[in-house]
C-alpha cells in the first residue's frame, strides 16, 4: 500500500506537519509573525522574525529585497497572515505562503513553541471589550435612552470586520501598552535577514 508524501508546493497554505518537517531539514522556509510583539512574546515558533502587519505594510519594498527565499507568514489563526501575503504579493513577492490554522494549529499539534510573558491573545481580548461594550451599554439603556444604541454600533462593527476581514477596534487594541511587548526594529529585522541569507548563500 503506497502513502502519499503531504504536497509542499505553493498553494497558499501550509499545514503545522509539513513545516514541522522541513524545520528540521534543510530548505526550511522564511518564518514571518505578523502578530503583535506581545503576541509574539508571548508564544512563536523557534527562528521566527516579528514583523507585525502594520510595519510589515510599511516597510514591504524593504523586506521583498531580502525575502527571495520560501516565506511562510505566520498569525494566530490565519487571517492577518493571509492580509500580510496580500501585501507582500502586490509588492512583487512569489513563493508566499501561510500557515493553515496559524499558532492555533502548532499549538495543539504540540510542536515547539519559545514561550514569554504570557498575555490573552488580541481576538480574545476583542470579545472582552465588545462584550463589555454591549453589556454596559444594554444595562445603562435602562436609565439613559438611547445608551443601548453603542451596542448596536458595536455589533454593526464587528459584522463589518468580518464581511471584510479587519478588525478597527483589534488595531486600536493593539496599540495599548498591554500588546506592544518590545518594540519591533524593522531594520534588526532586515539587518538578521541579509545575515541569514548570506550565511545560507555560503554553506
Amino acid at each position: 500500500m503506497s502513502t502519499t508524501k503531504p504536497s509542499t508546493s505553493n498553494t497558499g497554505k501550509l499545514n503545522s506537519a509539513v513545516l514541522h518537517g522541513l524545520l528540521r531539514g534543510d530548505g526550511a522556509p522564511r518564518l514571518l509573525d505578523v502578530r503583535t510583539p506581545g503576541e509574539f512574546q508571548t508564544a512563536h515558533i523557534p527562528g521566527a522574525y516579528n514583523v507585525p502587519l502594520d510595519t510589515l505594510r510599511e516597510h514591504r519594498a524593504e523586506l521583498r529585497e531580502h525575502l527571495d527565499e520560501q516565506v511562510l507568514l505566520i498569525c494566530r489563526a490565519g487571517d492577518r497572515a493571509s492580509q500580510a501575503q496580500e501585501a507582500l504579493a502586490e509588492a512583487g513577492l512569489p513563493n508566499l505562503r501561510v500557515l493553515d490554522g496559524g499558532m492555533l494549529a502548532w499549538e495543539a499539534a504540540d510542536y515547539p513553541v519559545v514561550r514569554g510573558k504570557p498575555r490573552w491573545d488580541l481576538e480574545r481580548q476583542v470579545r472582552l471589550a465588545a462584550g463589555s461594550i454591549v453589556l454596559v451599554s444594554g444595562l445603562a439603556g435602562f436609565v439613559l435612552p438611547g445608551a443601548h444604541l453603542l451596542g448596536t454600533a458595536v455589533g454593526a462593527g464587528l459584522a463589518a470586520a468580518a464581511v471584510t476581514n479587519t478588525c478597527a477596534m483589534g488595531m486600536v487594541l493593539s496599540k495599548l501598552p498591554y500588546n506592544r511587548g518590545p518594540k519591533t526594529d524593522v531594520k534588526t529585522v532586515i539587518g538578521a535577514l541579509a545575515a541569514d541569507r548570506s550565511d545560507a548563500a555560503a554553506t
